[in-house]
């Protein structure tokens, strides 16, 4: 059985260096849903946990798709320390899901270029390299100084920190410093739980870009991370999660994999049953049409369901379509399948309609409502169909990506 891995973003409402700092947008999307959906996406996390007293911060999370727990007011002010917020989730985590947290991710949303790879770095340091804790850093060159204390000044000024002012070797002769990030920590839980604290035992350094290493403490650095979203999100390993522009729309180059609901995305959530409890649904013969033209363009695809009805076999059958059917958690089967298939989350194509595809939206590249979709549902989504489940919509998606093809 695969370990359990909790990544808890603590994200209070009190800032005071930027007003609700952890609800300001970069790249268009808040800093609190960035870092949930790159934790989503990472391959070795479990859930997502957002420890808050702030209901507008909780509202934004639950819509990314973490689980939210509501953090006490002795947890939530000035001098409380994130070691104590993430100790308070693990227990409410725990208690609400009846399991045990094998390893624990801190993970800062005031960072907005963490991605998806540093989490599962440093989450693999615990639980598949051994290590007791793990972090975020960057390769650092700068000379740091510091003034002296007040009753030491003397003449001599500032001194060197990591070198000695004295000598001034060139870049290549000087031992490599390590910047932490503060973006990422991952600890063995237990002994997480006996230390208190986020670094202790074995710990690991994880090695990130530089160029993403920012944190969010004024606005300035609020400026400089909206300057800087609209290159680093579109680099390679960028947040694969963002929602594009509004009015984009997917094409053959962008996506290598769709991945569909059922109920109310093929069709339109109406079920009827006779009076033998038969249950029979309406699909659209569009959509078949969409889904084969998609198979003959050698996409990978998908049905996924927590339907356990057999209709939702039935058609995957005459579709000629692999199908995952009577799924508790939808977003661990898709990650699941996702590595199974080699196929990059960042490049699938998700479609649903209600709020439990919200997980999954979360973790691929292109999450795409229908029309009629849940309103959270369609906020979230990086594109919208003009044809409501059940009435084309699949045949929709299937022009956009084709085109004249089709």
């Amino acid at each position: 059985m695969p370990p359990t891995v909790v990544a808890v973003i603590p994200a209070r409402g009190g800032s005071k260096g930027v007003p609700a700092k952890n609800l300001a947008a970069v790249g268009g999307v808040p800093l609190i849903a960035r870092a949930v959906h790159e934790c989503r996406a990472a391959r070795l996390v479990t859930d997502v946990v957002v420890s808050t007293d702030d209901a507008g911060i909780a509202a934004a999370a639950r819509g990314a798709g973490a689980v939210v727990v509501r953090r006490p007011g002795d947890l939530a002010g000035d001098t409380a320390t994130s070691e104590a917020a993430v100790l308070h989730a693990m227990d409410a985590y725990e208690a609400e899901q009846g399991s045990t947290v094998d390893a624990v991710l801190l993970v800062q949303c005031t960072s907005p270029f963490l991605v998806r790879a540093d989490i599962d770095g440093v989450a693999a340091a615990v639980v598949e390299g051994g290590a007791d804790s793990a972090l975020t850093v960057a390769p650092f060159h700068g000379f740091v100084w510091r003034d002296p204390e007040p009753e030491t000044a003397g003449t001599d000024g500032g001194f060197g920190v990591n070198h000695d002012k004295s000598v001034r070797p060139r870049r290549q002769d000087r031992p490599q410093d390590l910047l932490e990030t503060g973006a990422a920590y991952a600890m063995d839980a237990a002994g997480f739980r006996t230390s208190g604290h986020r670094f202790f035992g074995r710990t690991e350094l994880v090695r990130t870009d530089p160029a993403r290493v920012l944190e969010i403490d004024d606005p300035h650095d609020l400026h400089r991370a909206r300057a800087l979203a609209p290159l680093l999100d579109a680099a390679p390993g960028g947040h694969g999660g963002t929602p594009a522009r509004p009015g984009s729309l997917p094409t053959l180059d962008d996506v290598d994999a769709v991945v569909m609901d059922f109920d109310g995305t093929q069709t339109d959530d109406r079920v009827l049953i006779d009076a033998d409890g038969r249950e029979t649904v309406a699909v659209h013969r569009g959509d078949g049409l969409g889904i084969a033209a998609l198979r003959k363009a050698e996409l990978k695809l998908l049905i996924l369901s927590t339907e356990t009805n057999p209709v939702v076999a039935a058609r995957a059958r005459k579709l000629r379509v692999p199908v995952l059917h009577g799924i508790d958690r939808k977003d661990l089967a898709l990650k699941q399948w996702c590595e199974e298939t080699g196929t990059a989350p960042e490049r699938v194509l998700y479609v649903g309609n209600d709020v439990n595809d919200l997980p999954c939206f979360g973790l691929v590249g292109w999450p795409v409502a229908v029309a009629g979709a849940h309103d959270v549902v369609r906020g979230a989504a990086r594109a919208v169909t003009a044809t409501p489940g059940g009435g084309g919509a699949l045949r929709e998606i299937a022009a956009w990506l084709l085109g004249p093809s089709l």
